[in-house]
């Protein structure tokens, strides 16, 4: 493949557009500039609405000059088929256009990709100069919609890692991309009425893992300042000292308490997700209660510690303590009640795409 490409479709409302690509994809740049090409903020080049048959064909004989090589897509700029397929999800979805010219950028999309399935290993294996993002303005979703490798219809989507969580490709609780089909209503659907809801229980389940991984790290370093107070000596047995065992103790709190943010940050919504009453363990409600408002009083903290006057340092710890001890005590009451706990549905969409077409049809990266 020649060093630097350019990839011209056609686009709904701009007419012809094109996208550099290749690891001297600034060759391909000049060649469209002196075609008369304009880009964009997306990094899309357009051919001026005055532009004729003749300036193309003066791009391929440019191009020629500036060792580039010139491919027509056989498929609508993906710009516009992501923009209608966000049009057709419900809420408000927002679609923008990503370009990928330089092999690296592509690279870098890599550690970003929540997913286990095809697009995971499309991103790794298969050249993709350009793609789409689809953003959930309200819940901050954000999909990665790309033509299928080695197709000539299908696109793939996929997510990204959820905000505050780690987890690229291979993570166990990523969900599988799909494969969507060029109708936007049929594309819609099939978001709606199942990747989403599939990439929903993955949020669900990984948060529910990272907060049982906050608490058993905590309870695990708790056990050993325990071991330590009760001994009076490290974990060598080399004495300790009442001002050693103090900076421990503080030691042990900040660190507890930088690691109970993740609670902090992930709670909420799984708590608010908890339905005891129809669980095996009705009971269980007092305990959530507590659970609660320990976060309640540890975003209070928060808010003062960063925003408001400065916190005397042993009030800032035991309050803290006091919210990390109550998860500590309740964590595993939690725990069983988000396991068994669901995202809210969202809305299902009607079949609106015909059986058959009517005519064929966390990082962005843009050049100099």
């Amino acid at each position: 493949m020649a060093e630097a490409q350019i990839i011209l479709s056609h686009s709904r409302e701009s007419g012809i557009v094109a996208v550099a690509s290749g690891e001297q994809y600034p060759w391909a740049h000049t060649a469209l500039a002196e075609g008369g090409f304009q880009r964009d903020d997306d990094g899309v080049w357009h051919l001026p609405v005055d532009g004729t048959q003749t300036t193309v064909v003066d791009l391929i004989t440019c191009a020629k000059r500036h060792r580039t090589s010139v491919h027509t897509s056989n498929r609508r700029f993906i710009g516009d088929a992501a923009r209608d397929l966000a049009q057709q999800l419900p809420g408000q979805w927002h679609a923008s256009v990503e370009i990928y010219s330089h092999p690296a950028w592509q690279e870098d999309l890599v550690p970003w990709i929540w997913d286990s399935g095809e697009l995971g290993r499309a991103v790794q294996s298969d050249r993709i100069p350009y793609a789409a993002l689809l953003t959930d303005m309200a819940q901050g979703t954000m999909l990665l919609f790309i033509e299928r490798p080695g197709r000539q219809l299908d696109y793939l989507v996929g997510a990204f890692s959820p905000e505050g969580l780690e987890g690229g490709y291979g993570d166990p609780h990523a969900p599988r991309s799909i494969v969507l089909p060029p109708f936007p209503g049929r594309a819609a659907q099939a978001l709606t009425d199942r990747y989403l809801p599939a990439y929903e229980q993955a949020v669900h389940a990984r948060q529910t893992a990272a907060i049982a991984a906050v608490l058993e790290d905590i309870r695990s370093e708790h056990d050993t300042w325990q071991a330590m107070n009760a001994s009076d000596r490290y974990s060598n047995a080399t004495p300790l000292s009442a001002a050693a065992l103090g900076a421990a103790t503080d030691l042990f709190l900040d660190h507890a308490w930088r690691r109970f943010l993740t609670v902090v940050d992930h709670a909420p919504t799984l708590l608010d997700r908890c339905r005891p009453a129809s669980s095996p363990w009705p009971d269980d409600a007092t305990a959530l209660s507590r659970l609660a408002d320990a976060v309640i009083d540890a975003e209070a903290l928060l808010d003062e510690t960063v925003h408001g006057g400065s916190v005397p340092e042993q009030e800032r710890r035991a309050r803290a303590w006091l919210a990390i001890e109550t998860w500590l005590t309740d964590g595993p009451t939690f725990l069983r009640q988000a396991r068994i706990s669901a995202p809210h549905r969202r809305p299902a969409l009607p079949v609106t795409a015909p059986a058959r077409p009517l005519t064929a049809a966390r990082p962005a990266h843009r050049g100099p």
